[in-house]
Formats: C-alpha cells, sequence, structure tokens
C-alpha cells in the first residue's frame, strides 16, 4: 500500500470515527420538476469574499447535484461591482458558475448611482430594477436566502 493510498484510506476511517453524518432531505426531497432554489446574497466588494462565496455556491450545488438545484446570485450595493466588466478581478470565476447554470443578478438601481447601465455588466448576467426587492420577491416565491 503506498503512503497516498494509506492516507486516503485513514482519513475516510477518521471521517466515520468522527461521526460525520449525511444530511437528511427535507420533504419534498428536490426533483428535476421541483429543484431547490437559492438566492444568494453578494454585497461586498472584496474578491476573496466574492471567491469565498462562489467557493459556498460549489459546495451547495455538489451537494444536491446540477440538475437538483437552481442556484442564484443576487450582486448589490458594493458587490454589483464583481459583475461590472471593467471592475471585476472575478469574471473568470463568474464565467465558470455560469457554465454550471448559476444565474447571476446585477441591480439595476446600484449601477444607477454609479452611473453605468446595464451594458457594462459581464455577459450572460441579468440586470434588475433593484436587487434587494428581487431578492424579498424570489424569498416570497419560496426560495431560500443564504447571506453566506
Amino acid at each position: 500500500m503506498t503512503r497516498r493510498t494509506f492516507l486516503i484510506a485513514a482519513s475516510a476511517v477518521a471521517l466515520g470515527a468522527a461521526g460525520v453524518r449525511e444530511t437528511p432531505l427535507a420533504d419534498p426531497r428536490p426533483s428535476l420538476e421541483a429543484p431547490r432554489r437559492i438566492v444568494v446574497s453578494l454585497a461586498d466588494s472584496d474578491p476573496a469574499r466574492a471567491n469565498a462565496v462562489f467557493s459556498n455556491i460549489i459546495n451547495v450545488q455538489s451537494f444536491y447535484g446540477q440538475d437538483l438545484v437552481r442556484i442564484m446570485v443576487v450582486a448589490y450595493g458594493p458587490g454589483v461591482r464583481h459583475l461590472i466588466a471593467a471592475e471585476t478581478q472575478v469574471a473568470e470565476r463568474v464565467a465558470s458558475l455560469r457554465a454550471y447554470d448559476i444565474e447571476f443578478v446585477a441591480c439595476g438601481a446600484t449601477l444607477d448611482t454609479l452611473g453605468l447601465g446595464p451594458e457594462t455588466v459581464l455577459d450572460g448576467v441579468e440586470v434588475v430594477q433593484n436587487g434587494l426587492p428581487e431578492i424579498v420577491e424570489r424569498t416570497l416565491q419560496g426560495w431560500v436566502h443564504l447571506r453566506p
């Protein structure tokens, strides 16, 4: 047995011994017809913070499976800068997440405050009139709101 194989096997045993359990799924369970719907706030301008949020999103999608969860990121306030093509430091990460059907929405009110229009956001990003009411309305439609 190689050292690497031994370490992997030991880690698996340790996780089992540590009492790691499966997360039980609530009823109704997610399905193709009724996936989990999650709206995620992005309100911080720090690229490291945005990348942390994106990592959380990947973890959530990995847990449910791409077909059983619908995820929308709503960027507002300082967070909208991650979706402005000329300013973002995370464009590749956004494009990668979009390739996995993660939706991105930018707050139009924030763009207006910055003197920018919808044409300034990254390709594939939707602009809504106002980001916070978008979150409120999605929540009232049964979406779960995460603020990682």
